[in-house]
């Protein structure tokens, strides 16, 4: 209903809570000074963060974890600048976020004003939507459409710029309901065909991926799976979508793909992608179908009627989000028996072939048994966030996710990604353990967010893999460039006195057998925690060392 007229600062803080919500990362400017007096008097909690990237990846987190808009607010020009790497990780990784960005005047237009940017230019290529509120009245109504827009369809990142006139501007306005995600459905003739596909297949494969999954979905398609005794991958960084001890999963398809799986996709004559978009990483750079045909009987799910067909012509395209599509279902008979029976038992054991594995790598430190003790002690719902580095291998193939929502992981390889994700996490989950995995480079993208973890009392454990290089690109420059090393080089910090500089938690370890105790006293300490792992750079993949690259 319509009331007494407010400021534009105060009917946004409304419109968020009108909306759901849930909490709201920053770091303050004078650009939206008014937004921040509204915050004063609201329920939305508020996150304050030391620097605009590590805020939105933290809303971008949150988008992830909860399949609705994290809510970021920047000031104007480097604010936004800033924070364009959260909301570029967004678009890849198709989730919904919001990003706010404080506004020059509108009467200073086109004057090159103190840091003005033209932000539909700058962020038309990255977000869905990007535009201006000009009038304190229409707050609402732009904010609502952009938690439509954030959620519905393929979701993404949205801009929304909030001049400084505007939010101190009043009006009477009348707040609409809050949203609903648009859902998109499978007809019953799709699900039919699909059908058809199945008992027509003699070696077929599921590939999950994107976003959009709720834990109930994933529960439905694993019986789904089951019934038709399917073997199951999850894609790039997505592997949280099905339990990897069940005896349907054949492992994940992304950098690193254990060879058998690839050439299980590869033999497969029917292929179906539910979510995903099977773009460069999982696709192994577009090799593992044809394109645009693949010759492969290719079944595409997607809730982006825009990426049907953008790269592979499906045999069978099915415009519906994976919950959708995956209660659809249910209905489907499956056969008494199947032609590719003992298929995806066979799958399954050679992912616990390949994820089982324990190579040895040189150096005092053996990673593989770091992670065979987490594997042993870590809980079920246990969080792992990682950034972008070689050290993430360790993470991918060796830990075994059991249930949703247990990993938090940018698909489009950003580095700095780990920490404040974790961040994310802790405050979404106080009750469950978050571990956060980070290279020396990727931690150092975002490590002032410490301060952020131990300002919120977020009690996130961060196990740093110090190899004192960018460990990938130096795979890379050896590979192609042989003892040619040039600014991969890194002189780095005591991380685990910079820990205690934010009074944290924190221990330097050298070997597997400090680990374990290690850990645990972090988890005793109730406090942000930093684990300082020493490897040897020569341990650049669990399988080659630097050397050994060099040389071919």
């Amino acid at each position: 209903m319509s009331g007494d007229r407010k400021k534009g600062g105060r009917l946004l803080v409304e419109a968020l809570e009108r909306q759901g919500a849930e909490r709201v990362f920053c770091v303050p400017g004078e650009s939206y000074l008014a937004v921040l007096d509204a915050l004063y008097d609201a329920d939305l909690p508020v996150t304050v963060c030391r620097q605009e990237g590590g805020a939105a990846i933290m809303a971008e987190a949150w988008g992830k974890m909860t399949g609705r808009p994290g809510i970021c607010m920047v000031t104007r020009g480097p604010g936004a600048t800033n924070a364009a790497a959260g909301l570029h990780i967004a678009q890849q990784d198709s989730t919904p976020m919001i990003l706010f960005i404080g506004q020059i005047e509108t009467g200073m237009r086109g004057r090159d004003a103190f840091q003005e940017v033209d932000y539909r230019q700058m962020f038309g290529g990255v977000a869905k939507w990007v535009a201006e509120i000009e009038d304190a009245a229409r707050v609402p109504e732009m904010v609502q459409r952009a938690f439509y827009t954030a959620t519905s369809g393929r979701p993404g990142p949205v801009v929304l710029a909030l001049p400084e006139d505007i939010l101190v501007e009043e009006a009477s306005v009348t707040h609409p309901a809050s949203f609903e995600p648009v859902e998109t459905y499978p007809s019953p003739r799709q699900i039919g065909e699909l059908e058809k596909l199945l008992k027509a297949s003699s070696n077929p494969i599921a590939i999950l991926g994107g976003s959009r999954w709720t834990e109930a979905a994933c529960v439905e398609f694993t019986r789904f799976a089951e019934r038709f005794r399917l073997p199951v991958a999850c894609s790039f960084r997505r592997q949280m979508l099905f339990d990897h001890l069940h005896q349907n999963y054949a492992g994940d398809v992304g950098i690193g793909i254990n060879p058998a799986l690839k050439a299980r996709i590869e033999d497969a004559d029917l292929v179906l992608l539910v979510g995903g978009r099977l773009s460069e990483m999982p696709s192994q750079s577009y090799t593992l179908l044809d394109i645009p045909e693949p010759r492969q009987t290719f079944v595409h799910v997607h809730p982006g009627a825009e990426e049907l067909g953008r790269v592979y012509r499906p045999s069978l395209a099915i415009h519906a989000s994976p919950s959708a599509f995956v209660s659809a279902l249910a209905a489907l008979d499956a056969p008494g028996e199947v032609a590719w029976e003992g298929s995806a038992e066979a799958a399954h054991a050679a992912y616990l072939e390949w994820s089982g594995a324990r190579p040895r790598i040189p150096g005092n430190l053996q990673m593989a048994e770091v992670m065979e003790w987490l594997e042993a002690n870590l809980p079920e719902d246990a969080i792992l966030t990682n950034g972008a580095g070689n050290y993430a291998t360790w993470v991918h193939r060796f830990h075994r996710f059991r249930r949703f929502m247990t990993q938090l992981a940018p698909t489009s390889g950003s580095m700095g990604y780990g920490l404040p994700a974790a961040v994310a996490a802790k405050l979404k989950f106080p009750g469950r353990t978050v571990v956060a995995f980070a290279g020396d480079g990727c931690l150092q993208m975002t490590m002032q967010e410490f301060g952020t973890a131990a300002q919120e009392g977020a009690a996130v454990i961060v196990v740093v893999v110090d190899n004192g290089i960018y460990g990938t690109i130096r795979m890379h420059q050896e590979r192609d460039y042989p003892g040619r090393v040039s600014a991969t080089t890194l002189v780095n910090p005591d991380f685990a006195s910079l820990a205690r500089a934010y009074s944290a938690h924190a221990e330097t370890v050298e070997t597997a057998e400090e680990f374990g105790p290690a850990f645990e006293r972090a988890v005793e300490s109730g406090k942000p925690a930093l684990l300082h792992l020493k490897l040897d750079p020569e341990a650049i993949t669990p399988v080659r060392t630097l050397s050994q690259i060099r040389a071919g």
